[in-house]
């Protein structure tokens, strides 16, 4: 039997002690029709505000005003909308893991934190290239 590699993600991510919503986030927006050079150039912009802020090499956080400006420059009601509408399919995906589906209810709760928390994957993953 096939093991299915999302399934054997999010049970990784149940077992590990770490937030499970930025992770999700990431998983959910990884499904976002979204131009590479739209993305990569506001990713740059949020770059340079992270980098203003302190060590470019440090971790932001969702509040952080690169993250902001992140989810404001990637921001529009039908990418928003996908985004609710991935977070929802994760939502039956996480059946049977307790934390991790708390967690993708949460963000199907909260749209707004789950926009931003995609935000910061992206820039997240940028700063660890």
């Amino acid at each position: 039997m096939a093991v299915d590699p999302l399934r054997a993600f999010l049970e990784a991510l149940e077992a590990d002690a770490t937030d499970p919503m930025p992770a999700l986030a990431y998983l959910a927006g990884d499904g976002l029709e979204l131009e590479e050079a739209d993305r990569n150039a506001a990713v740059r912009r949020a770059l340079f505000v992270h980098a203003s802020g302190g060590p470019a090499t440090r971790e932001p956080g969702v509040d952080d005003p690169a993250v902001k400006g992140l989810a404001v420059d990637l921001h529009t009601e039908e990418r928003r909308a996908a985004l609710g509408r991935e977070v929802d399919s994760l939502i039956f995906q996480t059946r049977g893991l307790e934390r991790v589906s708390n967690a993708a209810i949460h963000l199907a709760r909260e749209p707004e934190l789950a926009w931003r928390l995609y935000a910061l994957s992206l820039l997240a993953a940028e700063i660890t290239e």
